[in-house]
């Protein structure tokens, strides 16, 4: 009765009804699967909303298209049409050979066999072929096609094991039990098999399933996760298992898991757009300055060219003339940026994954850059949040000591003998209860918190303090712990229970809160036993990587569900916090404690607050709620980034998401999120970067994650050395190619003075064309992939390193228009002065004269040599890479000259370039030019790098003269480390924190002290029940279908 009601009051779409051995009445989706992005018909369209989708994409589209414009274009019709086929092609064929492995994978996984029971027999299909409503047999070592329940296996008690690794990571196995009432069913018996299975609509959540068996003549039997066997586990240490199909294809929960990753966009991304946007409108303002110019040309000199028809010139739009400029001008914004950056940032992500130093060889487990987009967003992260256990931790559990009645057992550690003798000083009273020998009593044994347990306990329980008293002791040692109670019950009580459990168990909608509340009628008045106490070691060179990312001045919050003096301890073992650190504790239960609490605290450090300070600031899930609240949260927030180290404790995922959240907006700065476990998602996912581990609590942070590791340790190398290369690297081939195009398009502006804003080129339409793709694309490859600010041995002995990149100094507004400003400066030179140079023409051999191609021509070598010996000086790390970009790039456009001279006519392109470069080469004024220019242009930048690194050098400058000396041992430079300390750590105003007195209780300067606890998995079955299910003493015999 209380599934039928609880159907009719849920939503039908949720609930699905599935019969047994009547497959005409199942029809639900398909067993294949497909996690590719295109098919065969569909590539074209997505492929091409998907890239003009972008807005530089669909600009160069829109040029294009007027491009084709008759009498519009002054480039002609296809010289931007050409790159842009060619970028696109690029790209389709990246995403074909991605696509293609998606399909190849699929295609391998939807052929496998698979046995189902159909037509009163057994046959071999497909998992394509799989449908809902199907009794599947699964052997030894096979993987599972689809989610179904299990109804039969060949254990004892209808056990089997099934390994979840491709679902969660966890190499251990998990214990499955069929349900009695199906338990012993063979082959003969599932002919007759009559009924149906009543559950709850498709979802993503692996560990939770409610469902109702109801078969023919028999009573509803719940049916739960306990039952359920998931697609892509593999049946182990079991030679068979029978199980019914439930969800199938897409609908399977390990589908219903692969979503793809919230769309993260680094700042530098950001950036880049808006300066894009801007540069569009200064196009437009270009363009509108030529038609403003065109037209007072033409009033002007109208009378004297008569010669070249200007009568039709009132007939032209201004709407018209602008568009000819904005073809004109379009190539401001570099069309090759966004495969140029493709290219980059996915060779990077490859330096990360090849990163021997950040192989694990325990588990054979490589760093794995999972985007590639974020690259450079690790060489500028500003907060750290970190999960305790298994990320600072390594998760692996070892029982150390325990307490029972009162007694610590186990090896005690002579550095807490002082505790020890304040606990002999107490001994506990032991006494004996009839209850334990009385067999007419069951005894109901509960673990888990102590918070949990003790709110429970029975006001009869004995060794409470006691316990409470070892507890503390425990935790003062580092140890996890775990209080162990039991109730008494009567035959009778637990059947009256047990009715109310069925009950409970059966219903559809809400299932889990009606059985918590079943638990509750049961879970009191416990007596307390004991408790015990596990240690969990850190991880290798964690608080020598804490030491570090704090010197690169990267702010560290712990956000843990373990209790407040478990995570203190852990933060001294890692040296976050430090002796004489004093610490902000906030424990409140109640809005009115907490505000106070916060608002004494804020006034209390006066003008620190906001400032870095030598403070540590620890805090509780209730109380967080409480600190969250809007009457609150602005001070809490202030008072919490105005202390050097943060720990949160007994948070939820839910509240660890919402912490980096609140920093997000509040700071403006770039977090990073590293975790090992599904608690960790959110967070991960809320952070501008996230980072999983790959450690004991499974893959579900990893596969959430932007970049995975297998130790926190390599985290260093990741952000100070890879961050800080990618971000040089990234930032230096945007400034680079901005500057490229500025430096070459502007010069139309200036030959638009010289031809009466007539809307004429000055270079030949198809080398306009190719200077992105082909003769200036190699100097940017190389500033991106192989570019380093200094060593990556520097990088790790000197962490304050990190903090140039950190601090975006080197990609900024500021910097991107300084870089523009300067590539104008050098097309004014690059124009003007071989304009000058040939302002009274001259007559080449066989009395010919020059024309505008001619100078166009010369102007265009010079920016070719121009603009690759720039990329040369913005070098820091040379190698043969560098040499071969910048010298072959000048060759590729003497050879392509050379060869494009003779064309025509033999292929019909480029009459006008013909004979060019006989002239050219032969010209005394080019070779002049070809020394002269691109050293005048130049000179201003050495010049001022000169004097800006000698008389203002940084940091960065110290280490390269360290470097270039070949001094062993890096330190920091006296000066440079006072202006450091001042700049990022303000330690004039921390260093007055001795000076502040704290009024509120919450300061504490002691050592710490207190518990925490640990969980144990809750089984299908207990240990004790499997093994005893196994008789040792006799010879096993082989169930068998």
């Amino acid at each position: 009765m209380g599934c039928q009601h609880s159907l009719q009051g849920s939503d039908a779409s949720k609930v699905r009804t599935i019969y047994l051995n009547e497959p005409i009445r199942n029809n639900f989706c398909k067993n294949s699967i497909s996690t590719a992005k295109y098919s065969i018909w569909s590539f074209l369209p997505r492929y091409l909303c998907l890239q003009f989708s972008k807005a530089a994409n669909a600009f160069f589209l829109f040029i294009t298209i007027l491009q084709q414009i008759p009498d519009v274009s002054p480039t002609g019709k296809y010289t931007t049409l050409l790159p842009l086929m060619i970028i696109l092609t690029v790209s389709g064929i990246k995403e074909i050979v991605e696509d293609y492995k998606r399909h190849m994978a699929d295609r391998l996984v939807n052929t496998k066999n698979t046995i189902v029971f159909r037509e009163n027999e057994w046959k071999v299909i497909m998992w394509k072929e799989v449908k809902v409503g199907d009794i599947v047999k699964a052997s030894n070592g096979q993987f599972l096609p689809a989610d179904m329940v299990l109804i039969s296996s060949s254990e004892p008690e209808a056990t089997c094991y099934v390994a979840t690794s491709n679902l969660d990571g966890e190499t251990n196995l998990k214990i499955r039990q069929a349900l009695l009432e199906t338990a012993e069913m063979q082959t003969e018996q599932l002919s007759s098999l009559s009924g149906k299975i009543e559950c709850e609509g498709p979802n993503r959540h692996f560990n939770t399933f409610i469902g109702t068996l109801y078969l023919n003549g028999k009573s509803p039997v719940a049916v739960g996760p306990d039952q359920v066997l998931l697609r892509g586990t593999q049946l182990k240490n079991t030679r068979w298992i029978l199980g019914i199909v439930v969800y199938t294809g897409s609908e399977t929960k390990f589908m219903q898991n692969s979503i793809q990753l919230p769309l993260k966009r680094s700042t530098v991304e950001k950036v880049t757009n808006v300066q894009i946007l801007v540069l569009f409108l200064l196009l437009l303002a270009m363009s509108l300055v030529s038609c403003v110019g065109a037209i007072l040309w033409k009033e002007g000199h109208g009378g004297d060219i008569w010669y070249i028809g200007t009568k039709g010139y009132s007939s032209h739009s201004l709407g018209f003339d602008i568009l000819v400029f904005i073809i004109l001008y379009h190539n401001l914004i570099p069309i090759s940026l966004l495969v140029t950056l493709e290219i980059v940032k996915y060779i990077q992500a490859l330096f990360i994954n090849w990163d021997e130093d950040m192989h694990y060889e325990g588990n054979n487990v490589y760093a794995m850059a999972r985007t590639s987009n974020l690259n450079e967003e690790l060489g500028q992260v500003k907060y750290l949040f970190s999960d305790k256990t298994g990320t600072l931790t390594c998760n692996i559990m070892t029982l150390k000591k325990c307490t029972i009645a009162g007694i610590i057992y186990g090896n005690l550690s002579s550095r807490s003998d002082t505790i020890l003798d304040n606990l002999s000083a107490s001994p506990s009273a032991i006494t004996e209860s009839g209850g334990f020998n009385d067999p007419t009593l069951l005894q109901n044994f509960e673990n888990g918190h102590d918070t949990v347990i003790y709110e429970r306990l029975s006001d009869d329980s004995l060794f409470v303090k006691e316990t409470l008293t070892h507890l503390e002791y425990f935790a003062k040692e580092g140890l996890r712990t775990l209080c162990i109670a039991y109730t008494d019950l009567t035959e009778k009580q637990y059947q009256q229970w047990l009715m109310e459990y069925k009950k409970a168990s059966t219903v559809i909608q809400d299932r889990r809160q009606s059985l918590e509340e079943c638990y509750d009628h049961i879970e009191k008045e416990f007596l307390l036993l004991g408790a015990t106490a596990i240690e969990d070691h850190l991880q290798a060179r964690v608080p020598e990587t804490i030491t570090a990312l704090l010197n690169a001045n990267i702010k560290i919050w712990v956000l843990t569900g373990d209790k407040q003096e478990t995570a203190i301890n852990i933060a001294y073992s890692c040296k976050l916090l430090s002796a004489k650190m004093p610490c902000i504790r906030l424990n409140s239960n109640s809005l009115e404690a907490t505000q106070q609490a916060v608002n004494q605290n804020c006034q209390d450090l006066g003008i620190l607050l906001g400032e870095e300070n030598d403070l540590a600031l620890i805090i509780d899930g209730e109380t967080l709620k409480y600190a969250f609240h809007p009457e609150v949260k602005r001070s809490f927030v202030n008072l919490a980034l105005s202390c050097r180290a943060v720990l949160c404790c007994r948070l939820s995922p839910l509240q660890k998401a919402e912490i980096v959240d609140v920093v997000k907006k509040h700071v403006g700065a770039i977090t990073l999120a590293i975790g090992d476990g599904a608690n960790d998602v959110g967070m991960i996912q809320m952070a501008h970067v996230g980072v999983g581990i790959s450690g004991n609590e499974g893959m579900q942070a990893t596969n959430n994650s932007d970049f995975a590791i297998a130790q926190f340790s390599y985290l260093e190398k990741l952000l100070l050395v890879h961050g800080a290369w990618n971000y040089f690297r990234v930032t230096k081939c945007i400034l680079y190619c901005f500057y490229k195009n500025v430096v070459l398009y502007v010069i139309e502006l200036w030959f638009a003075f010289v031809n009466g804003f007539s809307g004429q080129i000055i270079f030949e339409r198809w080398c306009i064309g190719l200077y992105n793709v082909i003769f200036t694309s190699l100097p940017p490859l190389t500033l991106g992939i192989f570019e380093q600010c200094c060593s990556e041995k520097s990088l790790l002995r000197c962490p304050q390193l990190y903090r140039i990149s950190q601090a975006g100094k080197i990609f900024n507004t500021k910097v991107f228009w300084f870089q523009c400003i300067n590539a104008l400066v050098h097309s004014f030179i690059l124009f003007w002065l071989p304009m000058k140079m040939l302002e009274h023409d001259m007559v080449l051999q066989g009395g010919y004269t020059t024309d505008y191609l001619f100078l166009g021509n010369f102007i265009y070598t010079y920016v070719v040599v121009t603009v690759c010996l720039k990329a040369g000086l913005d070098t820091l790390s040379w190698n043969k890479f560098n040499h071969l970009a910048i010298w072959g790039s000048i060759i590729i456009w003497l050879v392509f000259f050379a060869i494009y001279s003779f064309l025509w006519p033999t292929i019909p392109v480029a009459p006008e370039m013909t004979g060019q470069v006989s002239v050219v080469l032969v010209c005394p004024y080019f070779w002049l030019g070809f020394f002269i220019v691109p050293i005048v242009c130049l000179i201003l930048n050495l010049l001022w790098t000169s004097i800006r690194n000698t008389c203002n050098g940084t940091l960065l400058e110290e280490v390269r003269k360290m470097e270039r000396g070949r001094v062993q041992e890096l330190h920091l430079p006296t000066a440079f480390e006072k202006s450091v300390k001042t700049e990022h750590l303000q330690l004039p105003l921390s260093s007055q924190l001795h000076k502040v007195v704290f009024q509120d209780e919450s300061v504490d300067r002691s050592a710490p002290r207190g518990y925490a606890f640990s969980q144990l998995e809750q089984g299908v079955i207990t240990q004790e029940e499997l093994i005893r299910s196994y008789d040792a003493t006799k010879i096993k015999t082989s169930k068998s279908l």
